[in-house]
């Protein structure tokens, strides 16, 4: 029967070939006793064949006694639930969504219930196949399967969050306590497939557009899940997997075709599938899909039309940096989430001066555990070091501000009693001193250029020498490459002189700790400052493509003589980072929720590209 663009609301119900009497009868026959017409109607609605006419008949039934479908009903009101709604025409979808709100108002007993039935079209559903008398039931890898709220549309808006918005409009003081533990339950295992992962994502951030409310939340239980992705493909080991697929291809093609030339093999090697998009590591694949959504979602909230629109990023920024306080600074060791907030604080300078400028209350703030404080400093030394959006007026202005922190701890330190080279004591100066030295290695040549004698005067004036030949020792903490490559910078400007220290430190024992279990102490060759550097090289492929250009890539000093003896140093000129294989690696720890601060935002220029909209991008697969 023919019933698109059929006015429902105007016109008595359709003839349809049904069993028993209305609804409005059948619920009283029930309450007398009489439950033969109710199981009749029960049993009409779970039909699959059912057809749109019929649906929209017993809807437009129920809506007309929604009053009367109380608890003692709610076997019927479950059956309604499930009706295939979804995938039908623009009449049954306007008269499910009036049921709906209609219901949750006069019924709120049954919010709960609506709420999951629509949080459980955010992911693709499952096929059932039966082979040889065993049902096989999962659609995770069926490119065909995808969630089909995405497609089908009403009002501009995707059916499925029509209906949370019809559902949240009738019961606004009631959605948010309601739907978040139901979106956490629903959320996928992280072992799920990239596609159904996507899908769900995708959907739950449609719900943060659509709900500004919930936002905080809705991105606070992503970045959780995907944290969990990220400690767990640690990134040295995302780059083997890719590189052995590539040697693996590169060697049968060569078996294949006989091709041992060098400049033959380069070409093969950069159109194996290896070098397509696609990531070989499953986790990292996984991750890539949600990194990808993820900053399409941050890039369409921050712009309108193609141009920034400061109030709506500034309110994204504030929601980003309380879930960096709660989870991403407390988290050892994650490699890619973090990006997230460094992508955000491209689009303008002012959110970059905020948030390196959260950092440096966190690093300062006794209130604050000094694991927290450590994370702090590792951060803002490795966002100064990376961030190539970040102009040389901004680095000085954050060494202006470390550098004589450093000084007032030593002037606290030189006469007491805890003057002397501990890291479960000094933690924080120490990460401190290491984030100066990190970002100095990177940014000297900038604060340098145009006016090498103002910026050898700038350097100069840190008066680094004394932070160096202190009784703290940073040097003997600090990570050996930044070190050495700290002190070869410095030697070939005539700052400060490191190697005498270096050497003393490196006749000297290896640190002991005593074993957790009892018993005799043992040694360990692990550095003492167990840090590492957030920003460092980002190797998730796909969504790369919106950090390479932000970001700061280690080049050698050409005429720089560095100690290779004690620095491990990565020879590719392919490879970033000098810190390739010094970074110890340690599992995730999750759980500390430090304070949140509000930062002021200013207004330098805006960084960006019009984009396409969030809401109405495709998945791609």
């Amino acid at each position: 029967m023919e019933i698109e663009g059929r006015d429902f609301m105007n016109t008595p119900p359709l003839k349809t070939v049904r069993f028993g009497g209305n609804v409005v009868a059948t619920l009283a026959k029930f309450k007398q006793g009489d439950t033969s017409d109710y199981e009749l109607l029960k049993h009409q609605l779970a039909d699959p064949d059912i057809k749109d006419a019929q649906i929209i008949n017993w809807l437009q039934e129920f809506r007309n006694c929604v009053t009367q479908l109380s608890k003692d009903h709610e076997q019927l009101i479950y059956v309604a639930l499930r009706l295939p709604w979804l995938g039908r025409s623009p009449a049954v979808v306007e008269e499910y969504l009036s049921f709906l709100s209609n219901l949750v108002s006069a019924q709120t007993v049954y919010l709960r219930a609506c709420l999951k039935m629509v949080v459980s079209n955010f992911k693709p559903k499952r096929v059932k196949i039966c082979e040889g008398g065993v049902d096989i039931s999962d659609s995770d890898d069926d490119d065909e399967s995808r969630c089909y709220c995405f497609i089908t549309v009403c009002d501009g808006k995707p059916r499925s969050l029509k209906c949370f918005i019809e559902i949240h409009t009738a019961v606004n003081s009631y959605t948010s306590c309601f739907l978040m533990p139901i979106l956490i339950d629903n959320f996928p295992f992280v072992q799920k497939s990239s596609r159904t992962l996507e899908c769900y994502v995708h959907n739950l951030l449609r719900v943060a557009v659509y709900i500004p409310s919930l936002r905080r939340d809705v991105l606070e239980l992503i970045i959780s899940r995907m944290l969990k992705l990220d400690v767990s493909a640690p990134r040295g080991e995302i780059e083997e997997v890719e590189e052995n697929t590539v040697q693996q291809e590169l060697k049968g093609e060569q078996e294949e075709e006989g091709l041992f030339d060098m400049d033959e093999d380069v070409c093969s090697v950069k159109s194996s599938p290896a070098g397509t998009n696609v990531m070989v590591h499953p986790v990292a694949e996984r991750l890539d899909t949600l990194m990808v959504v993820l900053l399409a979602f941050i890039k369409d909230m921050c712009h309108v039309n193609g141009c920034l629109d400061v109030e709506r990023t500034k309110d994204l920024y504030k929601d980003l940096v309380c879930v960096f306080d709660k989870l991403i600074l407390p988290t050892h060791a994650s490699c890619h989430v973090q990006y997230a907030l460094f992508y955000l604080c491209s689009f303008r300078l002012a959110l970059a001066e905020a948030f390196l400028e959260h950092l440096w209350r966190l690093l300062q703030s006794q209130s604050h555990p000094a694991v927290l404080r450590q994370s702090a400093a590792g951060y803002m030394g490795s966002f100064l070091a990376r961030a190539n959006f970040l102009p040389v007026a901004t680095v000085r202005a954050c060494l202006d501000l470390l550098v004589p922190w450093l000084h007032l701890y030593i002037d606290s330190q030189d006469s007491g009693s805890r003057a002397y080279c501990d890291i479960t004591l000094h933690g924080p100066f120490y990460n401190a001193c290491q984030a100066v030295f990190y970002t100095l290695i990177f940014r000297h040549r900038s604060i340098l250029e145009g006016n090498m004698k103002k910026g050898l005067a700038y350097l100069q004036s840190l008066n680094l020498e004394r932070i160096v030949m202190c009784q703290l020792n940073p040097l003997k903490v600090c990570l050996p490459a930044v070190t050495n490559m700290f002190a070869a910078i410095t030697r070939k400007y005539q700052l400060v002189f490191c190697y005498t220290i270096i050497e003393r430190n490196n006749r000297h024992v290896l640190p002991v700790v005593r074993s957790s279990v009892g018993g005799d102490c043992v040694s360990t060759n692990t550095n003492p400052l167990d840090s590492f550097f957030p920003f460092d090289p980002y190797v998730l492929k796909r969504s790369s493509k919106l950090i390479e250009p932000l970001y700061q890539v280690w080049e050698e000093p050409a005429d720089t003589e560095v100690d290779t003896v004690t620095t491990k140093r990565c020879s590719d000129a392919d490879e970033d980072d000098f810190l390739r294989g010094e970074t110890p690696e340690t599992k995730g720890v999750m759980g500390m929720t430090p304070g949140s601060y509000e930062s002021h935002l200013h207004s330098p220029s805006s960084v960006g590209s019009p984009p396409i909209s969030f809401l109405q991008r495709p998945y791609h697969h």
